[in-house]
């Protein structure tokens, strides 16, 4: 709405201030937005520090469990139901937190193991969990496994197949990551698209646009792995290309000695590209070697949007900056005989900005006959170009602008383009600044066009939470209907059936009526053979 304002009337302060106004409050929602993704992040940290307590208790207690089982056993030679029912519960707890395979030994103990095989329990032994800092996300915790004195790192999408830490490890790399990701894109390539379309005009000051947004410098965001060597000590950047060639993926990116290239794997859908030199541009992402060496197998993370918008500001307070207007105006020669006219011109996106220097110089387009003309650039008294074919209504492009004349000119006649000066009622470079609103600016196709706008990709993003959701709930009463239905069996099978208990009560209490019958029978008999002598 603030830019049709500007656009409805340029000169007006107010209008401006109100579009100033508008951006405020867009980038407080990116913000504001964000800020509850982190929120949701950080709760995950704590939530999986909780459960691998609960895990690593409920570990410790089936061992113990195991060592009196065994105990018992050997001792008794009959099953200690009690205890054997305890543990039973203890590894229904478990799995509610994370899914467990478990193994019976000879010695009626368990051994349970989780993710690709890692150790909980082994008999009277137990291994630990543990949350530690991603080596390479700085944001993010990764769960760990004791090993040898050690911590050891477990894939985690290896944990991602059931039990509450399974769920909140899915639901971070799946759902918050991705939405992290796609709302930065959006605010990034609003803020780039902004930028780039307010340096191609004349602000209310008469000089050339600038920065509307800032992203602080810090989107995208490239992280080394600590655990590269420190001998080359190799420094990477990476910098933003392309918002429109963006994705919503993050990224790794490997070194090897033995080819001198890096592989950048897009984490989404494992798509690599083999960079043999740097610096080198991939997805709208521009990445270099800053400093140093690289080592064989060096390793970094590069997060493109995930910052984005934590990190979007509006870069001016001064309404007279907003560039409404466009840099350069037209004019006819007023001794011009012909009935040739010179349309409003405009500035080339294609390759701008930044801008070509001599965009505002003065140039003349002299017509040498009524076929062809002659290009000048008066501002450096250089030719640009001579004999110059006519083209009624045909493009001519120099210095980073294009004109189309139209019409018949006659020989001599003369056009101008030279710099928009006292252009402030100018409103060309604010209606191109509107239709940034429709018209498709992010998510390049195979083709490099692309494929739609920021609500586009706003709505995108909203409809994959929503469909994930509906997944969820789904896929979770699917498992609600499989779980009683386990539950059922195994009542079946080991649980107390209330009908086979009463029978069975009933057939003792009968049994023991008929032996206090035979006992009172005997004492009737002991009694009369007594009575006999």
């Amino acid at each position: 709405k603030g830019v049709h304002t500007v656009a409805n009337d340029p000169t007006s302060v107010a209008g401006r201030q109100s579009l100033l106004s508008g951006a405020e409050a867009l980038v407080s929602r990116f913000q504001s937005i964000n800020a509850r993704l982190d929120d949701i992040r950080n709760g995950i940290d704590t939530q999986l520090d909780a459960v691998i307590t609960n895990i690593n208790s409920y570990g410790a207690q089936i061992s113990a469990l195991n060592q009196k089982i065994v105990a018992a056993q050997s001792l008794a030679g009959q099953p200690p139901n009690d205890l054997l029912d305890q543990r039973d519960q203890l590894i229904a707890n478990l799995n509610e937190q994370i899914r467990v395979t478990t193994v019976t030994q000879d010695d009626g103990s368990y051994n349970i193991f989780i993710g690709n095989g890692q150790t909980l329990v082994v008999g009277a032994s137990t291994f630990t969990l543990a949350l530690q800092d991603d080596p390479s996300d700085l944001e993010q915790k990764n769960v760990v496994y004791s090993q040898g004195g050690s911590y050891v790192t477990i894939p985690q999408t290896l944990l991602e197949n059931g039990g509450v830490l399974g769920g909140l490890i899915s639901f971070r790399r799946n759902t918050l990551e991705g939405a992290q990701n796609a709302l930065g894109r959006v605010a990034i390539g609003l803020a780039q698209t902004v930028n780039n379309q307010n340096q191609l005009g004349q602000d209310l000051n008469g000089a050339l646009g600038g920065n509307l947004f800032s992203l602080a410098g810090t989107s995208p965001t490239i992280y080394a792995n600590n655990g590269n060597s420190s001998s080359g000590a190799a420094v990477l950047t990476a910098t933003l290309s392309s918002a429109a060639a963006l994705t919503t993926s993050n990224y790794t990116l490997q070194y090897s000695s033995a080819s001198s290239n890096y592989t950048l794997t897009r984490v989404s859908d494992g798509t690599q590209t083999v960079i043999s030199s740097l610096p080198s541009t991939v997805d709208g992402v521009t990445i270099a070697l800053s400093s140093g060496t690289p080592t064989n197998g060096d390793q970094w993370l590069l997060l493109p949007t995930r910052f984005g918008a934590r990190d979007i500001s509006v870069a001016t307070t001064d309404p007279n900056k907003i560039a409404a207007a466009a840099p350069i105006r037209t004019a006819e020669g007023t001794a011009n005989t012909g009935n040739g006219n010179i349309n409003l011109g405009s500035v080339n996106t294609a390759s701008q900005p930044p801008l070509n220097s001599n965009l505002q110089n003065s140039v003349t387009i002299t017509f040498t006959s009524a076929s062809s003309f002659t290009v000048t650039d008066t501002t450096l008294s250089s030719t640009l170009a001579t004999g110059v074919t006519y083209t009624s209504g045909g493009s001519i492009t120099y210095n980073g602008w294009t004109v189309a004349i139209s019409g018949v000119p006659a020989t001599s006649d003369t056009f101008t383009i030279a710099t928009n000066t006292g252009g402030i009622g100018d409103n060309r470079n604010a209606l191109a600044l509107a239709t940034l609103q429709t018209s498709n600016k992010l998510a390049n196709n195979s083709a490099g066009t692309p494929t739609t706008t920021y609500q586009g990709a706003y709505a995108q993003l909203v409809s994959s939470i929503g469909n994930k959701t509906r997944e969820t709930q789904v896929n979770s009463a699917a498992q609600q209907t499989l779980l009683n239905d386990t539950k059922s069996t195994q009542q079946q099978l080991s649980g107390v059936n209330l009908d086979e208990e009463a029978a069975n009560l009933l057939r003792f209490q009968q049994a023991y009526q008929a032996a206090a019958k035979m006992v009172q029978i005997g004492s009737t008999l002991f009694d009369t053979i007594l009575g006999i002598r």
